[in-house]
């Protein structure tokens, strides 16, 4: 399964919304993607330190449902928040073919500060 950085910012966005963080998990509507695409989404977000969530995976079927975001959640969001900001930055990470979560995120800061007129 191919990395969907636009569904992993979708996911965190939707995570960010949610006016319940302290529920068991926060349900996730994203009718365009397929739960299992979306539950492999959620556990690499896990795996990227983005997010907490409760693994419910069985042997048959992958299920991963968000609880919340962490600091670097939150840092990674307030980063990519901005649709602007966001084409941007998958522009020039587009031009080398494909960039890690953390190569885009360091491109997105970079975009940010261009767009204040910072250095």
């Amino acid at each position: 399964m191919k990395l969907d950085k636009d569904l992993m910012r979708d996911i965190l966005l939707a995570i960010e919304a949610d006016p319940n963080p302290s529920v068991s998990h926060i349900p996730l509507d994203l009718p365009d993607h397929d739960a299992e695409v979306i539950s492999y989404h959620v556990m690499l977000l896990v795996e990227g330190g983005f997010i907490q969530a409760i693994d419910v995976s069985d042997k048959t079927q992958l299920e991963w449902y968000p609880q919340r975001l962490t600091y670097s959640g939150h840092e990674f969001v307030a980063t990519i928040r901005d649709g602007e900001v966001w084409g941007k930055t998958k522009a020039i990470a587009g031009k080398v073919g494909g960039a890690s979560v953390a190569f885009v995120w360091e491109l997105a800061k970079a975009e940010v500060k261009t767009k204040l007129g910072l250095p």
